[in-house]
């Protein structure tokens, strides 16, 4: 069968498009509603981060502001917790669920986390794997009429997705980790109580499922295209 216009692929991409759409638009709308819930104490987002990292000993990681919005994120190649102005600034509920979850991934890093580990390792892989595929599916358009390339072509195409997916599948762990050390820590140290904590743990539930939903999407992509490889050969 030609590689070109299919129906399956095309319901596929749309209905994991609207499931993602419609668990972003939930996360922001719990974040919008917990950034005007006060954080009692009155700390900001890089208060709490800083707080979180030296509870945990550890020192050699900078709390940093980057620009941009739901920029936040922890980067291992220099130790550095990135929150966005938000967060940084934030003195609510919201920017200090994100602050710690950031810092959840500095305390993985520490721990020498397996999960965090294999995905680091993996990060430069698939950027490769993302890049290639682009350039495999436009191949694709232009060699669509020689049949005797399409089984070698989604051969390539499984590839390049198996590692796209085992990203996906890896990085599960590791944001779930780090969000239960978030709020294992804003609990045990007594900066969410009661309804704050409650709150935190909403906004950071919310946040893990977008990456079951892509996961789950990459996954089905993957079965997609071995199907189609396998039926090629038929």
């Amino acid at each position: 069968m030609m590689f070109g216009f299919d129906p399956v692929l095309l319901v596929l991409v749309i209905g994991f498009a609207i499931l993602g759409f419609a668990v972003s638009s939930r996360l922001k709308s719990v974040f919008a509603k917990y950034e005007k819930m006060p954080l009692s104490s009155g700390m900001t987002g890089a208060q709490v981060a800083q707080k979180m990292l030296t509870d945990n000993n550890i020192y050699d990681v900078t709390v940093e502001s980057t620009p941009g919005k739901l920029t936040d994120h922890y980067n291992p190649a220099n130790k550095t917790v990135n929150l966005s102005p938000e967060v940084f600034n934030g003195r609510n509920v919201s920017a200090a669920a994100v602050a710690a979850h950031e810092c959840g991934h500095a305390v993985q890093h520490a721990v020498e986390y397996p999960w965090l580990q294999m995905r680091s390792q993996l990060v430069p892989i698939v950027n490769f794997s993302s890049k290639a595929l682009n350039f495999v599916y436009i191949a694709m358009i232009f060699l669509a009429w020689f049949s005797n390339l399409w089984a070698e072509m989604l051969l390539v195409i499984i590839v390049l997705q198996s590692a796209i997916t085992l990203f996906t599948v890896i990085t599960l762990p590791v944001e779930m980790d780090a969000s239960n050390r978030a709020l294992a820590w804003l609990n045990n140290s007594g900066l969410t109580k009661g309804a704050e904590h409650e709150a935190a743990t909403t906004a950071l539930n919310w946040a893990g499922r977008t990456y079951i939903v892509a996961a789950l999407a990459s996954i089905t992509s993957l079965l997609y295209y071995v199907m189609r490889y396998m039926g090629s050969r038929d």
